[in-house]
């Protein structure tokens, strides 16, 4: 009886054969590389970090291109790159593996680029810049700003321009310090019994995530800060300052608070914000303070018209028009959220006002300007009243 051949062995795998190996993953040839926009010779930007494979010819890896993330680990060994800053590089070389792993992109550095975030959001070239400053060095930043003002949304923008994973995370909801990072919830056993459990938060998530890979950076992004207790905040305080430590309600102990984690509040500061509570000088000595406003006229119009094109330019200018006229009215003394001038258009934009008769602008004017404060439109003792007043006059 023949023996069974035996395969020829194959070629022990190089380094652009199993850089960056994911487990389970499909095999990506070079034409897959290509048809996700990546070719010989191009130009790219890209967040590098130390390569944590050790016995690699290769000092930085990065995973992401332009913050998508890239079919292969994107390998560079130039002194010059900086972790965890964007960098302009070229691509060298495309591994084409011969197994399942996936290979890697070999590229040479260019130049760091500076930090900047995309066209979809506007912020204050200075504000921009001490942003970038204060992120840096690793201090904590508090966003100050009337509702509606784009703090969320410039909070999600830094995390993806610095290559950060992003945590939302809401305190309106915080009773208890130990809420931010595990509550106690009720739930049924598979007997039926019902038993009480910690459930981690997103933040404590973050942190153990942290921890376990040094080389990934975390934005933490605490909403709302100043509409949770006060009792409550200060449980939270040993992590803003140089402590970094936090109490572990699950195991009863504290947990240090990486480096690699850093950390931005937004509040609503003022007495018309009801639900909320001052934050004290030694909380607010754990931040770098900073306001944000609503945006300039030209640029909210900007804004607006890229993201409903559909909507006339000049519809679009005289809806800002008509917010600025209440936010800059000292009288009324009133804040009007973006969200309020983006409504609108969304509505404009909509097939049910293509065929209106008449014109539709005033009529939004009632439910998305004016329904956003006390009263009628149509009760003059009223905040909307006012409101309707003022704009009826324009």
């Amino acid at each position: 009886m023949a023996k069974p051949r035996k395969s020829p062995p194959s070629p022990p795998p190089t380094e652009a054969t199993t850089e960056a190996t994911t487990k389970g993953q499909a095999v990506q040839t070079v034409a897959e590389v290509e048809s996700f926009g990546v070719k010989v010779g191009q130009v790219l930007e890209a967040i590098f970090y130390t390569n944590p494979r050790k016995e690699s010819a290769f000092r930085f890896r990065a995973t992401h291109i332009e913050g998508k993330s890239a079919p292969k680990a994107i390998l560079c060994n130039d002194k010059r790159i900086q972790p965890g800053k964007l960098c302009q590089v070229r691509v060298t070389k495309i591994s084409k593996p011969e197994s399942q792993e996936r290979g890697a992109i070999e590229v040479e550095f260019l130049s760091l680029v500076a930090f900047r975030l995309d066209d979809d959001i506007y912020v204050e070239p200075i504000l921009s810049k001490k942003l970038h400053a204060l992120l840096e060095i690793g201090m904590n930043v508090l966003l100050d700003g009337p509702q509606g003002s784009g703090k969320t949304v410039l909070s999600r923008k830094i995390a993806e321009a610095l290559g950060m994973e992003y945590v939302f995370f809401n305190c309106s909801a915080i009773f208890e310090s130990s809420d931010f990072l595990a509550t106690l919830q009720v739930r049924a056993t598979p007997s039926g019994q019902a038993e009480t459990v910690w459930i981690p938060t997103d933040i404590l998530r973050a942190l153990e995530g942290a921890a376990r890979d040094p080389e990934k950076r975390y934005l933490i992004f605490l909403d709302e800060f100043n509409r949770c207790r006060e009792m409550a905040r200060n449980g939270i305080m040993p992590a803003l300052d140089s402590t970094r430590k936090m109490y572990n309600p699950i195991t009863g102990s504290n947990i240090a608070i990486p480096e690699n984690v850093l950390w931005i509040a937004a509040i609503n500061n003022g007495t018309q914000f009801t639900g909320t509570t001052t934050i004290d000088p030694a909380q607010l000595d754990r931040f770098a303070p900073l306001c944000i406003r609503y945006l300039p006229a030209e640029q909210e119009v900007r804004l607006l018209a890229k993201r409903y094109p559909q909507v006339q330019h000049q519809h679009i200018e005289r809806v800002v028009k008509a917010a600025n006229l209440v936010r800059n009215n000292r009288d009324l003394a009133v804040d009007l959220s973006m969200r309020a001038t983006d409504e609108i258009c969304a509505l404009l934009s909509h097939p049910n006002f293509a065929d209106f008769k008449g014109d539709a602008i005033p009529e939004l004017y009632k439910t998305s300007f004016c329904g956003r404060f006390l009263g009628r439109w149509d009760d003059e003792a009223s905040d909307a009243g006012l409101v309707w007043k003022l704009l009826a006059k324009a």
